[in-house]
């Protein structure tokens, strides 16, 4: 079996599953967060279970909103901030406490190889990253999860990524993954699940293992997921308590498909408006003038991210008549980059730092775009509206990218910047 076959099959008590196959599966761990929290407590209470079936397995974490913009907003986190107290949940990352729940998620330890984990948002499939299988589902299902702790699923087929050689100096995971959507289009993962592999996946460090994992969905992928290894093992031992067990694919495990890319011929790659999958290298995208720049969110926003950005920006200012939005990931890689003089080498430069969380990535928080303007983005998503306006345009790329582009003004092979 595939690692995503035995995952479900420990889960569901069974020796070995296929794929097509329907397994009632015991979840290890199950997220919501302010956004999708309200309408899963509300089906939950509609059940008419009095306790959620473990609080110590259900996580809780402000993100989307936060601090509330509206009354609204703040009526809603309030009502959670109930629920979690009368079922008794500790695992809650109040505002000030986390940062992006898929950044919180894997850094506070609630992900271990091998877990089923299963979070009231799409982009839970980043926990794949260390190992998990992770999936995103709908309020009325995790109001289901929570009170019994047992989710239907089915198995799904699984394509195999092998990735070779190695991603060149700014060349990052992020490019990595937007070249293997617009290779294999938007809906190329459609309930599959997608396994990545090989020499330069190994090289990657978690934090750009993430990211790969993120962007699963946006091929339409049920989960993400990267082998554990020696990385996966020192990183999730100094956040778990407790013995974890990694699983592995056989090495006679079957494929629905195997794709093959070497990492060595890529280059620094952007999304062009208004679809995911519509991928071109940076070098063919033109010369297209940007409004502003933005980094972070649950695909971008962790420290190896901050870094790569800081390293461009050492030394160098933003573009006059261009806004660069950064947003750490979560209130612990806020506090690292205070250590390390990342947050002064962004402020320096004519950044603006903001509060951990999703930021203007979903449109409704501080950053967002007016008509007609152009930013340049590290998250997972360009459609029409994602930022703000529907008249205004989002182009993907990795942090480097976007922090060349904040330099130049426009959009920019962060290479080039690194000559000058």
């Amino acid at each position: 079996m595939n690692i995503v076959e035995k995952i479900l099959a420990k889960a569901s008590g069974e020796k070995e599953v296929a794929p097509g196959q329907i397994v009632d599966a015991k979840v290890d761990a199950a997220m919501i967060h302010d956004l999708t929290g309200p309408r899963a407590i509300e089906s939950f209470e509609e059940i008419g279970v009095e306790k959620v079936w473990d609080p110590s397995k259900i996580v809780v974490i402000f993100d989307h909103d936060v601090p509330p913009s509206t009354i609204k907003a703040a009526e809603l986190q309030k009502r959670v901030r109930e629920f979690v107290r009368k079922q008794g949940i500790k695992n809650f990352y109040d505002i000030g406490r986390g940062g992006v729940c898929h950044v919180v998620m894997l850094e506070k330890g609630h992900v271990r190889p091998g877990d089923l984990i299963v979070g009231a948002d799409s982009h839970t499939v980043t926990y794949g990253a260390l190992g998990a299988f992770a999936t995103g589902i709908g309020a009325t299902d995790m109001a289901a999860v929570m009170a019994t702790g047992t989710i239907w699923l089915r198995v799904p087929e699984a394509l195999k990524f092998e990735v070779t050689g190695r991603l060149g100096k700014f060349v990052l995971a992020k490019d990595l993954i937007l070249h293997i959507i617009g290779m294999i289009g938007s809906d190329g993962a459609t309930y599959k699940a997608m396994i990545f592999s090989g020499e330069a996946v190994g090289e990657i460090g978690i934090d750009g293992r993430a990211t790969i994992c993120n962007m699963s969905i946006e091929a339409g992928a049920k989960a993400g997921i990267v082998e554990p290894d020696e990385k996966t093992i020192q990183y999730v031992r100094e956040r778990v308590n407790g013995d974890f067990a990694p699983l592995k694919s056989d090495p006679d495990a079957e494929f629905s498909k195997t794709f093959e890319i070497n990492a060595s011929e890529l280059g620094p790659q952007v999304a062009i408006p208004h679809s995911v999958d519509n991928v071109k290298p940076v070098s063919e995208v033109g010369d297209v003038e940007i409004d502003q720049a933005f980094l972070g969110t649950c695909t971008n926003g962790r420290l190896d991210d901050l870094r790569v950005a800081a390293e461009v920006l050492r030394g160098r200012k933003v573009k006059e008549g261009v806004r660069f939005v950064i947003i750490p990931g979560s209130q612990e890689v806020y506090e690292k980059a205070l250590k390390e003089g990342l947050i002064d080498i962004f402020v320096s430069a004519g950044a603006v730092v903001g509060v951990p969380g999703c930021g203007p990535c979903i449109g409704i928080s501080r950053g967002v775009l007016a008509d007609g303007e152009v930013c340049i983005s590290a998250a997972n998503r360009n459609f029409v509206g994602r930022m703000g306006s529907p008249k205004a345009k989002i182009y993907l790329a990795s942090p480097a990218t976007v922090a060349a582009s904040a330099i130049t003004g426009k959009i920019t092979d962060p290479r080039e910047v690194m000559k000058a």
